[in-house]
């Protein structure tokens, strides 16, 4: 096999594989999000089905080498199509003791772990809890550990370049990059011109991090306690470009292709929260297709802005998280008001308050239906994996411009920041967005009725302020009926309230489509948004052990499908797994009179496969 830097060795013996998990563990100033993205992004060019989850302390500087500051990133790759990033790790880089003690109780048996030994000092193991290493007290006898001196092998490597030594020693997660894209037989060059990229500015920091990752790939070929390297080939996917993609990155590509599909331009006002911010950060780089962005002072500020650029004739759009979008409220309120487009995302994370804010969760949804005051219906939409946020984000603003509401995007956490492969779509095949704005008066003598509704949509004319005669009365008190005059009348409000509930409640969606291969499964398993992987690999490990089960799951949840009541009276049993306290399963009972079965968790983590296999498996057999 030939070297990175040219030369060659005697080829190690190289076998197949068809899935490996790996997760890169270390202090958030190790660079393992870093390395796991270049990891992945590599399997992603070897053309991989991947998956990969992220996961990484809430503190800007946790304390270093304590477990509060263990950042890490697992990828999972594989030969055929994968729904999760894998619930254990086959392989664990631990860069510190920190890193060990934090995911050592997730590894099977026989698993590979990767130890920087330089970091294991007394100080460092202190810090843990540990009195004796655990590199030299048997505790790992049941896990194959390679012991390497990651740190002074990276400065070593780099004695001869005019650089720091804490220059030299930030790069040794390079070092572990090269020795594990040498182990799995990941193409390099990618690499090479990103951190050319990146530090275009400081030549001598592409030398050092070159010459870091290229010594880590010789160290796996040279050393004698790596005697194997390994191979998963591509898998068989749909013909057509891909990239691997994280979940905010899609979302903010699909709001830029309803920009362009539709011909409006868009506006984004926006509060930096985690997990959200990146949407922001990727939607800036776009103002050639007419995306202006405002980092704005506050929550309140951002959706005012939004909630303007809608009334002006702009797609308006504000990102953030819970907490934004209970700040939120009031504005969202006064949109349904005035029956205006607007998309609200909220990438949920981990609650109450501040919480969690790096860990996911899905409790936002009874926030989402029901969080505002007085009846005050929106439409609810969620996606299920990485690449389908640019869809959801599409079918979002396509529902917003149609029917003039404003709608809540419920992404959360593990979709928003893990990636996926995504199959770059034909931009033909997008759905036409155009709106047909009023430019004349719509009654007799030349008057302009703001509130007369489109007879199939319900929805009424979007007036671009300035067009001449179409002057109107816009704000928060209740409109009358046609004319937006200001009323109090009882007998309007009614009419008001009615219609707007019924204009959001005849929104037609997709029916829920059911995955049964068996055709005589009993029990239902029911998701929404990112429960969809761990759901899906739990079902098709059970129908691989001859155990028949039903998998369906929600993209709309306000309105929900119109089958969705005749799908679910057809099964025995129904179960929803949510990250929540049953918040679905609580919609699900009161709407339909089904006494589904909630299975729940608010660890901050996503659902394992083995963990609904499991559950799933009880049901079925004793359900």
């Amino acid at each position: 096999m030939t070297e990175v830097d040219g030369s060659a060795h005697p080829t190690k013996l190289v076998e197949q594989l068809d899935r490996v998990v790996i997760r890169f563990a270390g202090d958030s100033g190790d660079g393992m999000q870093l390395t796991g993205d270049r990891f992945t992004s590599e399997t992603a060019q070897l053309g991989n089905d991947i998956s990969t989850l992220p996961n990484f302390p809430a503190e800007i500087r946790a304390p270093a080498g304590t477990l509060p500051g263990v950042s890490s990133f697992q990828v999972h790759f594989a030969d055929y199509d994968i729904l999760t990033p894998g619930d254990a790790p086959n392989v664990l880089v631990a860069m510190n003791p920190a890193a060990l003690k934090a995911n050592l109780s997730d590894l099977p048996s026989g698993a590979d772990i990767i130890v920087n030994t330089d970091e294991f000092t007394k100080r460092n193991l202190a810090k843990v809890g540990y009195a004796v290493s655990p590199l030299e007290d048997g505790s790992l006898e049941g896990f194959v550990v390679h012991p390497v001196a990651l740190t002074s092998m990276t400065i070593g490597a780099l004695a001869e370049l005019n650089i720091a030594k804490k220059d030299a020693e930030r790069a040794k997660n390079m070092f572990a990059l090269g020795l594990l894209s040498w182990m799995y037989s990941r193409p390099f060059e990618s690499t090479l011109r990103f951190l050319e990229r990146k530090f275009v500015k400081r030549p001598d920091l592409v030398a050092a991090n070159k010459a870091a990752f290229q010594a880590g790939w010789n160290f796996g070929e040279t050393t004698e306690d790596f005697s194997v390297r390994y191979e998963v080939k591509p898998a068989k996917m749909r013909p057509g470009t891909y990239r691997n993609i994280t979940g905010n990155a899609a979302l903010a590509l699909g709001l830029v292709a309803a920009a362009v599909r539709s011909k409006l331009p868009m506006f984004l006002g926006a509060y930096p929260i985690t997990p959200a911010s990146d949407i922001l950060h990727e939607l800036s780089k776009h103002k050639r297709f007419g995306i202006t962005t405002m980092q704005a002072e506050d929550e309140i500020a951002a959706i005012g802005a939004a909630l303007g650029a809608s009334y002006g004739g702009a797609i308006g759009v504000t990102t953030t998280s819970g907490p934004g979008v209970a700040l939120k409220g009031e504005t969202i309120s006064l949109a349904i008001a005035l029956e205006l487009p607007l998309v609200i995302v909220d990438v949920q994370r981990a609650g109450p308050s501040t919480g969690m804010p790096t860990k996911t969760e899905q409790a936002d949804l009874n926030m989402a239906l029901y969080g505002r005051h007085g009846e005050a219906p929106l439409v609810v939409i969620a996606p299920k994996s990485p690449s389908d946020c640019f869809h959801a984000a599409l079918e979002a603003a396509r529902i917003a411009l149609t029917y003039r509401t404003p709608v809540i995007l419920l992404s959360d956490n593990y979709v928003a920041n893990g990636s996926e492969p995504w199959l770059l779509p034909e931009v033909a095949d997008l759905p036409d967005l155009s709106v047909d704005f009023a430019t004349e008066p719509n009654a007799e003598g030349g008057r302009f009725l703001p509130y007369l509704r489109d007879p199939e949509t319900l929805a009424r004319p979007w007036a671009i302020p300035g067009t001449p005669g179409l002057e109107h009365r816009i704000g928060g008190l209740e409109k009358a009926d046609k004319t937006g005059d200001i009323s109090y009348d009882p007998a309007n409000h009614e009419f008001m309230v009615r219609i707007r509930a019924e204009r959001i409640e005849s929104i037609p969606v997709p029916d829920v489509e059911v995955e049964d291969p068996d055709d005589d499964s009993r029990v239902l398993v029911l998701g929404w948004g990112s429960t969809y992987g761990p759901i899906g690999a739990a079902c098709r490990a059970l129908r691989q052990r001859g155990l028949p089960i039903a998998q369906a799951h929600l993209r709309h949840l306000n309105p929900l499908p119109a089958n969705l009541g005749e799908v679910l009276k057809s099964y025995d049993k129904v179960v929803i797994p949510e990250m929540n306290l049953g918040q679905l399963a609580h919609v699900i009972r009161a709407k339909y009179l089904v006494d589904a079965i909630p299975f729940n968790q608010v660890s901050g983590l996503p659902f394992t496969a083995a963990t609904l296999e499991n559950m799933l498996e009880d049901v079925v057999k004793n359900g």
